[in-house]
């Protein structure tokens, strides 16, 4: 099992200790042999700190982290896996593993749709009314699972028969899963070729914090975030701003001045969100149009100008996506729709670790 897997279950494992790690071995591996005093040394620990986690790592049992995560149907991969979402690794910190129910493999051109528990009439009939299309398009919808707007776009996708992935602040197994009342549409949402994943490992609740820190992994895994509606302290403004250090595209949806949770939308609105008065709104500034007709018609469309560009950089030689974003001078978004709308058509194939080569 790698390393990064089992460390995720120390208790007091975070990102920026896991880099601290990281830069001063090199590797996970040689991190895990080394003392407690050669850790408090070179990764800069607390002695307090580095002298838990060789006690932890002592009792570890890795066969029963195995065994527990097989019992819950629960896999985990890490950022050098191929089903790693490679938006994701765009984040300031990106998650070093993801632990997952269900698969990623069928989320084609991810779009986040956030607003809050205490959503507005109005706010879950747009809801309902704006993502079967979507979906109908190829688009996947991700959302965190919440009760309010989230539940409502998870379902709407459903519903639709669309993809929908759920992001949790907490561990994604039977007893802790949160919040209780979606277990059944968690289940739904695998068994509708989805996936419900987290940073966490299995066993550990949400907390305050955790929530923030799941929203950065809605909107970093996502090509933009839509919001629906959200109070002026709404968490779906939080997921709007960690879009917004990803250099994604925001999405906000109108409404009466005079409704609570129009202050949040339409303060993004005023600070340059995208405004969306129907679904074609949303496909244009991701360059999903020619997709869309794909999927109608099932035929393989002309060249977009982005499709020609893409592909005067594709050989039978593989190149990274990072390359590709580079040598083609076009945003990542569409750089990543291009490239899977190009590898349904057949023309590309991704051979894994962000690589593309032409099939021909």
């Amino acid at each position: 099992m790698k390393k990064e897997i089992l460390i995720s279950f120390f208790p007091y494992m975070t990102h920026a200790r896991y880099q601290q790690l990281l830069r001063a071995y090199g590797s996970l591996d040689v991190a895990w042999h080394a003392s407690a005093e050669e850790i408090e040394k070179k990764a800069g620990w607390k002695k307090e700190l580095a002298e838990t986690f060789i006690t932890w790592k002592k009792n570890i049992c890795e066969e029963y982290i195995h065994m527990q995560l097989a019992q819950e149907h629960i896999t985990c991969i890490t950022q050098d896996d191929p089903a790693y979402p490679t938006l994701l690794k765009e984040l300031f910190d990106p998650p070093f593993c993801l632990f997952i129910r269900g698969t990623l493999q069928h989320t084609a051109f991810p779009l986040a749709v956030v607003g809050p528990r205490k959503s507005s009439s109005y706010g879950r009939q747009v809801t309902k009314e704006i993502i079967p299309p979507l979906v109908h398009a190829g688009v996947t919808i991700v959302s965190g699972l919440a009760l309010g707007i989230d539940g409502i776009a998870h379902t709407s996708a459903l519903t639709a028969s669309g993809i929908t992935v759920a992001v949790l602040g907490g561990g994604i197994d039977d007893k802790t899963l949160y919040p209780r009342m979606h277990r059944d549409l968690a289940k739904k949402i695998v068994a509708g070729g989805g996936a419900v994943i987290s940073e966490y490992p299995p066993g550990i609740e949400p907390t305050r914090y955790s929530f923030p820190k799941r929203n950065r992994i809605i909107a970093g895994m996502s090509l933009g975030t839509l919001v629906i509606e959200a109070t002026a302290r709404s968490g779906a403004l939080v997921t709007a701003q960690a879009a917004l250090d990803t250099n994604r595209d925001i999405f906000a949806i109108p409404q009466h001045i005079t409704a609570e949770t129009s202050i949040g939308t339409n303060t993004l609105l005023k600070e340059g969100a995208h405004l969306i008065t129907s679904y074609h709104d949303i496909l244009e500034v991701l360059h999903l149009q020619d997709h869309t007709q794909y999927v109608t018609n099932k035929e393989i469309l002309p060249d977009s100008p982005a499709e020609a560009t893409i592909l005067a950089h594709l050989s039978r030689e593989a190149i990274h996506v990072d390359q590709l974003i580079r040598q083609s001078k076009l945003p990542s978004s569409l750089v990543m729709s291009t490239l899977t709308l190009l590898e349904m058509k057949g023309v590309i194939t991704n051979i894994g670790g962000m690589m593309y080569v032409l099939n021909k």
